[in-house]
């Protein structure tokens, strides 16, 4: 009896870490979701994978910046090759990642550019918090108007965007 709560245990373990670990790949953006979800097609030709940016949250698609945000990103990558660092799945079932465009963070390129805000917790602000202090003082994309509201706010208030 030991030995079968065991090998479940180890199955477990096995199967749940499966997404947490880190990987990498290469591939091509296909479709920008929104400003910070997108679609790459890896390089060995297997399904596309949908991605959600790590450490950064952008407008909700409904909301004032969002399809400035996306345009901007689809600008960018779309139809470019890309490296995803892949750090497991949201709730979702997006692929966590970060994702380097021509040798640069593309969530550094978004907070950066006043695109979308950096996101951490309580113990850190996240890597991307001296960009958008940056942005902020410099009066970049979404920061160019007063009331910038952060996209978890938004959703709070008005539940996310309806997709059609």
């Amino acid at each position: 009896m030991v030995a079968i709560a065991w090998r479940l245990v180890l199955a477990a373990a096995l199967l749940g870490g499966a997404g947490a670990h880190a990987g990498q790949f290469q591939g091509v953006v296909s479709h920008v979701t929104d400003g910070d979800s997108l679609w790459v097609r890896p390089a060995d030709g297997a399904e596309p994978v949908e991605i959600r940016l790590l450490h950064l949250d952008a407008p909700e698609g409904c909301q004032a910046f969002g399809a400035q945000a996306r345009a901007a990103l689809a600008r960018r990558v779309l139809h470019q090759k890309a490296i995803v660092r892949t750090r497991g799945q949201d709730d979702y079932g997006r692929t966590l990642a970060r994702i380097q465009f021509q040798g640069e963070d593309l969530g550094a390129w978004l907070v950066r550019g006043g695109y979308a805000w950096s996101t951490g917790n309580r113990k850190s602000p996240g890597p991307y918090a001296a960009f958008e202090a940056q942005a902020r003082d410099a009066r970049q994309g979404l920061w160019a108007e007063p009331g910038a509201q952060r996209p978890r706010d938004f959703r709070r208030t008005h539940g996310r965007c309806q997709r059609g």
